[in-house]
């Protein structure tokens, strides 16, 4: 009866922390639709943790400042941040994860020659457990330290798949 229990005991233990099919794959690639728009990768480092990277473009400008004009310059945005995941925020019988972490970011146009910023990270992501795709949704507050300070936002809606 003893064996029985164990056995049970391992494969609750065994679902339970079962990841996507995404996670065991390690790294993404895809697209991010918003502001900018352009290419992400991801890179598991861990069942909990990854590398977000993104290569973009924006048309409209940049939105630093008091005022968030956008001046109507195209720029160049590459980013690249550290990830925590959560999936026991979310009880489904989908794989949810809500995300957060810090990085930075550089900018080469949109009036200036280049800026550097501090960048947060907040959002959510859909693992299908058959698929290696993710489907993530992400809100990124920033601070830009040059060649101006000011606050900004980022946001965007993309998705990557596997190899």
């Amino acid at each position: 009866m003893k064996h029985y229990r164990y056995a049970v005991i391992a494969c609750c233990l065994f679902f339970a922390f079962q990841g996507s099919e995404a996670q065991a794959r390690r790294f993404g690639l895809g697209v991010i639709i918003g502001e900018p728009a352009g290419i992400s990768a991801k890179l598991w480092t861990s069942n909990h943790n990854a590398f977000d990277f993104g290569l973009g473009w924006s048309v409209g400008g940049d939105r630093m400042g008091r005022y968030y004009y956008y001046n109507g310059t195209n720029r160049v945005h590459v980013h690249m941040d550290y990830l925590w995941h959560s999936f026991d925020a979310i009880r489904s019988s989908e794989q949810f994860s809500l995300f957060y972490g810090i990085g930075g970011r550089i900018n080469s146009g949109a009036g200036y020659e280049a800026s550097v910023a501090v960048r947060g990270v907040l959002g959510i992501a859909w693992l299908p457990r058959e698929t290696p795709i993710d489907i993530f949704l992400e809100l990124v507050p920033m601070f830009q330290l040059t060649s101006s300070s000011g606050f900004g936002l980022d946001a965007g809606v993309g998705a990557r798949y596997f190899f």
